[in-house]
């Protein structure tokens, strides 16, 4: 009888999706340097290394698409996701001396230090991290993770995490049920020292699989003349004036901040007209936008306005909103300013167009048309303004994240947190990542720089803000 004993037996193989159309958009236009998710958590506690990383690997467990990584076939020009049957993110770290250096801008990989706070420089600098820049490339011959994670030593009792995904894994809304997770997983951990153990979810099909049947149906003959309009209409779009339109370019963020009085204001005014905050927000950018160019009120200047739509809820079969992926669709809006428009005006014209697009089913027909010109501009540049990639003026999402500090925020050492993602490749001017936070707006603007300027869009957010709390 032999004593050696059998081989263990050989890990499972990972299993493996194709993309979805949307998916495919995000694929391409990531190496450009629009959709890397940011989220950036500033820790007033020194972190345990240990216990943040059982956390992550908790949620990688439970969410087979923040374990996933992408690869890219050339022969067939495809992307697929790749999921492992275990977690394997690790976290890396940054010293005080590696921070330092990109807190003062000095590392060269995107952060200028020009930030209000360390928080924002390295949320910045996370944007422009793109681990996935050789992806769809034929010499891209490795996988790439969806998730990846930093630590940053700040200061003596300051600590910045970093978490970055790739967005065609993780949307906006899903990144926001992230974070409330994560935070629960690792004070659970913090007080037992065991593991927040959750069911394992399916890994989804891409949006476009789980649209109820009927609902994204448009004849032939529309779809044409839908894409030929969004063509032409291109043409005719106003926007800032860019500062330095060549490339190289990289994502930029300023906040626009308001205090709880203004947003009750602000949020009480939304309500009383039967409009979401997002009309306001876009008539607010349409109005400074339009006035920083000083023109005669006459003068009619036509803006496009994407609003995006967390499509969640209305899929089949209804999906949760801490489900990972990206599920969210965009309806694209037009609008003529000029200049003498009030913003609840302007508020109410602008979401009812969009309301009204929404009832007609247009988040669900335009998705293969909007993905579609989406990837033309990728591919070619010139068809834009100035080779500037711009689609839009202005992104928002049709509903705000709403946010209420916690215990658990303070266990952890958790005093400020950033979320948005990066619009350097294909996108808006600015995109609107707005957060109620304990009754107070908070809103990260990202925008592409040098083509717009930090102290052109500065000024813009201080108008938009004076606009929005002088509204009667």
């Amino acid at each position: 009888m032999s004593d050696q004993s059998p081989d263990p037996p050989p890990p499972p193989e990972p299993a493996t999706r194709a993309v979805g159309g949307t998916e495919y958009s995000w694929c391409r236009a990531v190496p450009g340097g629009t959709g890397i998710t940011v989220l950036a958590l500033l820790l007033a506690k020194p972190p345990d290394l240990s216990l943040l990383r059982n956390a992550l690997h908790d949620l990688q467990k439970s969410h087979p698409m923040l374990r996933s990584r992408i690869r890219f076939d050339p022969v067939a020009n495809a992307f697929s996701f790749v999921i492992p049957s275990s977690p394997h993110l690790e976290i890396t770290p940054f010293d005080l001396s590696s921070t330092s250096r990109i807190l003062s801008g000095e590392d060269g990989d995107g952060a200028d230090g020009a930030g209000t706070a360390p928080l924002h420089v390295i949320l910045e600098h996370e944007m422009n991290r793109n681990a996935w820049r050789g992806s769809g490339d034929d010499d891209a011959d490795a996988d790439a993770d969806v998730f990846h994670a930093s630590l940053y030593h700040l200061s003596e009792d300051r600590w910045a995490l970093a978490l970055r995904l790739h967005t065609a894994a993780c949307d906006r809304a899903a990144a926001a049920a992230l974070l409330r997770k994560l935070l629960l997983a690792a004070a659970a951990e913090g007080r037992n020292g065991e593991e927040l153990q959750e069911e394992e979810e399916e890994a989804y099909l891409g949006i476009e699989e789980l649209v109820p049947s009927g609902k994204a149906n448009k004849p032939f003959w529309a779809r044409g003349m839908d894409l030929l309009g969004y063509s032409l209409n291109s043409f005719r779009l106003a926007n800032l004036e860019f500062v330095e339109a060549e490339p190289p370019r990289c994502s930029r963020m300023v906040r626009l901040k308001m205090n709880r009085d203004d947003t009750q204001r602000l949020v009480a005014g939304c309500k009383s007209r039967e409009i979401k905050l997002c009309g306001a927000l876009a008539a607010a950018a349409l109005i400074a936008a339009h006035a920083s160019k000083q023109p005669a009120d006459s003068k009619w200047e036509k803006y496009a306005v994407v609003t995006l739509v967390d499509c969640r809820s209305y899929l089949d079969p209804p999906l949760s909103v801490q489900q990972p992926g990206f599920y969210h669709s965009a309806i694209l809006n037009t609008h003529d300013v000029c200049g003498s428009e009030k913003l609840w005006d302007l508020a109410k014209r602008t979401y009812t167009a969009f309301a009204n697009a929404k009832s007609w089913n247009k988040h669900f027909t335009d998705m293969a048309d909007l993905n579609f010109l989406m990837c033309k501009a990728i591919d070619n540049p010139g068809l834009t303004v100035s080779s500037s990639l711009r689609t839009a003026f202005v992104s928002v999402f049709e509903d705000t994240v709403v946010n209420e500090s916690n215990p658990l925020h303070e266990e952890i050492g958790v005093g400020d947190y950033i979320g948005c993602a990066s619009v350097h490749g294909v996108g808006p001017s600015i995109a609107f990542f707005d957060t109620i936070r304990d009754g107070e707006l908070d809103c990260a603007c990202v925008y592409p720089s040098p083509l717009h300027s930090r102290e052109q869009m500065q000024k813009l957010i201080d108008d938009m803000k004076r606009i929005l709390a002088e509204a009667d």
